[in-house]
């Protein structure tokens, strides 16, 4: 790894405690609770074959704006080099329940322009990572993510792909309704419609040394949703969609990735940074265990 590197660091994030459940299942030894301006993290050692990543898990609730929020304060406090979004969505086009979709792009599809005439969609689209979805293609060629799903699978196989999701504050619940038919004329690529996803990529987009991807399991699809089934389906999808994750990070190699160098602005963890003249205020941050949250990291 380069002199100039931090340690490797990756942010992992879900936002139902079913998913976060689910990634914490792969994290061995002991975890270091620590605590940011309210928000909570865990964070232990995950080794690999090329490096000692330090895991940062984050629970960042539901939907665009409170995912971004949290991701965000995730990367400044942390200076993670990837961001893993970790969940579950509802399928279309050809999904089947336990697939899992590595996000090519996000859609925002609630984008548009309310007038008499009707809506007048301005459909946003972020991409994940060049380098994180070109990892993802070859996790879903190789399909050894299949033997991390905890616990083992039934025999019935399982599939996984890098296709665009779509992402939205709404819950889709009937493939003939108004924001089913949006989302088909608009982002008919959707392999699954999620609420989280386009927040993250958000994030990830204004801190260009972080490289991120969200990654899906399909739970349920756009019709017959009922609870009952989610406490099934739910946490199988999230466990499929975890079990790629770490088959991913396994594979990167964080001496790949870009640092932040030395004396940029954005590497001051917590600090609020004012050009020209004026004064750089530090938050301070809460120590907990081993691990140092929120003071400059320089």
């Amino acid at each position: 790894m380069a002199d100039n590197c931090a340690e490797a660091v990756a942010v992992l994030c879900a936002a139902l405690d079913v998913e976060y459940q689910a990634i914490r299942e792969h994290i061995p030894g002991t975890v270091i609770e620590a605590e940011e301006r309210g928000a909570l993290y865990e964070i232990a050692g995950l080794p690999t074959a090329h490096a000692t990543w330090k895991v940062v898990l984050v629970l960042t609730d539901r939907d665009n704006t409170p995912a971004a929020i949290q991701v965000e304060r995730a990367i400044a406090t942390f200076r993670p080099q990837v961001v893993l979004f970790v969940g579950v969505a509802g399928g279309r086009r050809d999904a089947r329940i336990g697939d899992v979709v590595a996000a090519s792009m996000i859609y925002n599809y609630e984008a548009g322009k309310d007038t008499d005439a009707g809506l007048l969609t301005r459909i946003k689209a972020m991409p994940s990572s060049f380098r994180l979805i070109q990892q993802a293609h070859a996790v879903v060629r190789e399909k050894r993510w299949i033997l991390r799903v905890k616990p083992p699978p039934p025999a019935a196989p399982l599939a996984a792909s890098v296709r665009p999701l779509a992402a939205g504050t709404k819950v889709v619940a009937s493939s003939f309704s108004e924001t089913a038919r949006l989302i088909d004329a608009n982002c008919g690529d959707a392999q699954g419609v999620e609420m989280e996803g386009f927040g993250v990529l958000h994030a990830a987009h204004a801190n260009k040394e972080v490289d991120a991807l969200v990654i899906r399991g399909i739970s349920d699809l756009l019709d017959g949703k009922n609870k009952t089934a989610d406490r099934i389906a739910q946490p199988s999808a999230a466990r499929h969609a975890a079990a790629f994750a770490f088959e991913l990070l396994h594979r990167l190699k964080p001496e790949t990735f870009q640092p932040l160098a030395r004396g940029d602005p954005a590497a001051t963890t917590g600090a609020v940074v004012q050009s020209g003249s004026g004064t750089n205020v530090a938050n301070t941050g809460i120590v907990q265990g081993d691990f140092t949250v929120g003071g400059p990291l320089l």
